[in-house]
């Protein structure tokens, strides 16, 4: 069984069909990518999965359970975390705030700290400015917190909106090496991103979409090397 399941999903905004039957699957320890030009609804996906956009029809299912109609705080509560696009940091909260905002379901005072610690370890620059406003951060050490505060609820799964959006290339590899380093210790990773090359290079399989509706999928490498893929989204 998979451990997130969408299936024949539709989303509306208004009279606009935004997401058109779609089905798709992630199976845990998986890295899967959704690749597609801005507007084909990959961020809409994300939004329903989390419960912040109601499905019109279709399912949601994680973890053996229906969510499709489940409040977004219960959500992360049942172990789904969302690393949105734009990272959305509280600015005027310092960077440990921040990572314990990441920790409001969770009442274990030890293990929250611990946590802490891991993320410390993962991001040693969020201990060094851990008292910093976090709106004074770069905005790669920002995609670092807002990835680290979705840490902090213990996520079975993160869903990762647009992580390399307006970073510099040297940011870009660091944030993709950690990206992987997540899912390498154990943690399922749905990464929306418009740097197809980069998503590719990570995921183990790819859904490609357009115009709200999925028109490929297949083996991360295989698309990588897929023509029709090469000419839309990797620029050969």
């Amino acid at each position: 069984m998979a451990m997130l399941e969408v299936k024949d999903l539709e989303v509306y905004y208004g009279v606009i069909k935004a997401i058109k039957g779609i089905s798709f699957e992630v199976n845990e320890g998986e890295v899967i990518a959704l690749i597609g030009a801005n507007g084909a609804g990959k961020t809409t996906i994300l939004h329903t999965i989390t419960g912040l956009i109601s499905a019109k029809a279709g399912s949601i299912q994680f973890d053996g359970k229906n969510i499709t109609k489940t409040p977004g705080y219960k959500i992360v509560g049942m172990g789904m975390a969302h690393v949105p696009e734009g990272r959305r940091v509280f600015a005027e909260l310092s960077v440990y705030d921040n990572l314990l905002m990441g920790a409001y379901t969770r009442k274990d005072k030890k293990e929250i700290q611990d946590s802490l610690e891991m993320v410390y370890t993962r991001f040693p620059r969020l201990k060094e400015r851990k008292g910093q406003m976090a709106g004074t951060l770069s905005g790669g050490e920002q995609q670092m917190l807002a990835m680290g505060r979705a840490l902090m609820s213990h996520p079975k799964i993160i869903l990762m909106d647009e992580p390399s959006m307006g970073l510099s290339p040297i940011y870009v590899n660091e944030i993709f090496d950690i990206i992987k380093e997540i899912n390498a210790s154990g943690t399922t990773v749905l990464l929306v991103e418009q740097n197809a090359k980069k998503a590719l290079s990570i995921a183990n399989r790819a859904y490609v979409l357009e115009t709200g509706n999925i028109v490929l999928d297949g083996d991360a490498t295989e698309l990588m090397n897929d023509d029709s893929v090469k000419k839309a989204y990797l620029g050969e």
